[in-house]
């Protein structure tokens, strides 16, 4: 089996457990996932280093070259005037070609690419690579708001949407709820051969089982590395994360019944109730006063304000 390549597309909203599969899929003998990109669909909207009509000049190199995350791919100057070739190809046919010598130099045949934030740029991925397929990571809300709360990063992710020195819970499960939303609309107009759901709860509770659901999206076959991908790597030590220790899939990690003060709860569970329940997530029975929803209003108008002042696409029912 060979590409095209990129093959896939791993997307979620951040800490919902994107890294533990990206791991999973990485393991597999056919399969090779880079982690986080980020620069794909932005050099292509900045046409810096590209013709108008999209063809690949020498000048992307250097752009590509000084990306944060570009490192990422093991490829030098040299590497990508080679890939580029003599003569000049769209955008979409070169990046092809850099994930095709990513897959080589793996010694796989396959390629993709993991980063969470492509969730609200799926129709744009598509329409590039049209072939790719996309599989969305779905956790639940209370348990990825915990971990945005506990990350240095959070406040540079959420912070985004300028709502997160009014209130970080209730800015975080909006953020949430505004990737996982625009992650499945374009999955509805995708279809079910491109676009696959997948929950966190289940990679960790049914791990073989999801992973064959998995593999069979993808048209590979399941291969058992997949759920060792922590062997050899795990470095367990208090006060780590659980990604840096490389942990196998764990119950527990977060538990936002246990570690959700009732009355936050309950503002995120106003913020995007909705949501939840249409994903079958259980409310936690704590009940929001008037003074906790006019806060969740106030937070949730700003928040609306800021995606139309950044002109951003708003989901259906927002």
């Amino acid at each position: 089996m060979t590409g095209p390549n990129p093959y896939l597309f791993v997307v979620g909203a951040a800490r919902s457990g994107t890294t533990l599969l990206q791991r999973m899929l990485d393991a597999h003998p056919m399969l090779a996932v880079v982690n986080e990109t980020y620069w794909l669909p932005r050099k292509y909207r900045e046409r810096t280093g590209l013709t108008r009509d999209g063809l690949v000049t020498p000048a992307l190199f250097p752009l590509l070259l000084h990306s944060p995350k570009f490192e990422r791919m093991g490829l030098d100057e040299d590497d990508l005037r080679r890939i580029a070739g003599g003569a000049p190809s769209r955008y979409p046919e070169f990046v092809a070609r850099l994930f095709d010598e990513y897959a080589r130099r793996q010694g796989k045949q396959l390629a993709g690419d993991k980063t969470p934030g492509y969730v609200r740029r799926v129709a744009q991925l598509h329409e590039l690579w049209p072939e790719a397929r996309f599989v969305h990571i779905i956790r639940d809300p209370r348990d990825v708001c915990l971990s945005l709360l506990d990350w240095s990063g959070g406040e540079r992710t959420v912070g985004q949407f300028g709502t997160w020195h009014l209130d970080r819970a209730v800015s975080a499960a909006l953020y949430w709820r505004y990737c996982v939303a625009l992650g499945r609309e374009a999955g509805e107009t995708l279809g079910t051969g491109l676009y696959f759901e997948t929950r966190y709860e289940h990679l960790i509770t049914a791990t073989e089982t999801e992973l064959g659901r998995l593999c069979q999206f993808l048209n590979i076959p399941f291969h058992s590395a997949m759920q060792s991908y922590h062997v050899g790597r795990t470095r367990a030590k208090p006060g780590r994360s659980s990604k840096a220790q490389w942990l196998p899939p764990t119950c527990g990690l977060r538990d936002w019944r246990t570690q959700i003060a009732p009355d936050r709860c309950a503002s995120i569970e106003v913020a995007i109730g909705e949501l939840m329940h249409e994903l079958g997530y259980p409310p936690g029975g704590s009940r929001a006063g008037p003074r906790l929803l006019d806060q969740v209003d106030e937070v949730r108008s700003k928040f609306t304000a800021s995606l139309r002042a950044d002109d951003r696409p708003i989901p259906r029912g927002w």
